[in-house]
């Protein structure tokens, strides 16, 4: 599959399915959002930018404290959800913007800090797209990150980018921190860990969010009734699977970052 067919398939995915991130209440709320939104040093004149926005939950947490925020996403069906929850948050200064990650419209230096939720393990190219965040991103700015983390652990990781992709087969993958840290300083951010979480994910909603197939539904729940007791006690996984009624858990994390001069 080529870079565009990947990137249409995203778009595609997430253009169907937009308005039940709206709606998501793992996307509207969480511990993780509540970091990101005080951890940054913001001013009344701060210019923000969400990278891949989703429906702009992220966007709307900051937007009461800055000057302006810029909802960027790849799909525009998801930038029409933003404008509905500005309208309803009465955010007059959050600006969506149709963009790619890898090729941002807007000048160097335009922006005191940079946000991603939940959408980097969607980057095709993740070295480009921080490449792109540096140079957008002000020095000294900042670049705050939260997303799903694999385990350093073979398995668990193996395991995770599995059912990932099974859910959601736009899915590219959820990086390691040790990855991260690699990644974010190789492109000229200091980079530290500020908050670990494990996310509670209700089966029937997190695989309805993404409109899943039945079968691909079934082949997950099979592979959660075959995983070994390691695997069951790292997803925090029921003894009996017999329905979709269920949670399992998936480690995360935010990463705050300072860009280097």
């Amino acid at each position: 599959m080529t870079k565009r067919d990947i990137k249409q398939q995203v778009q595609t995915r997430f253009g169907e399915v937009a308005a039940n991130y709206l709606a998501s209440a793992v996307h509207a709320s969480g511990a993780d959002l509540e970091v990101m939104a005080r951890c940054a040093p913001r001013r009344p004149g701060s210019v923000v930018l969400d990278a891949g926005c989703g429906a702009g939950h992220t966007a709307m947490a900051f937007a009461p404290d800055v000057a302006w925020v810029y909802a960027c996403d790849f799909t525009g069906s998801m930038l029409k959800q933003v404008k509905l929850l500005a309208r309803q948050r009465h955010a007059a200064n959050v600006t969506p913007q149709l963009a790619d990650i890898e090729d941002l419209p807007f000048p160097d230096d335009s922006f005191d800090i940079v946000t991603s939720r939940y959408s980097a393990h969607h980057w095709l190219h993740p070295e480009r797209a921080l490449d792109e965040i540096r140079r957008v991103l002000r020095d000294n700015g900042s670049f705050i990150i939260s997303d799903i983390m694999a385990s350093e652990d073979y398995a668990q990781d193996t395991f995770l980018q599995t059912i990932e992709l099974l859910r959601d087969p736009s899915h590219v993958r959820d990086y390691r921190i040790s990855e991260w840290r690699a990644l974010l300083s190789g492109a000229g951010f200091r980079a530290e860990v500020i908050h670990k979480f494990e996310l509670e994910l209700h089966f029937r909603k997190w695989t309805t969010r993404m409109e899943t197939p039945r079968q691909n539904r079934e082949m997950i729940k099979s592979i959660f009734r075959e995983a070994s007791q390691d695997i069951r006690r790292g997803f925090q996984l029921p003894d009996q699977i017999d329905s979709d009624d269920f949670s399992f858990f998936i480690p995360g994390a935010v990463l705050k970052t300072q860009a280097t001069v």
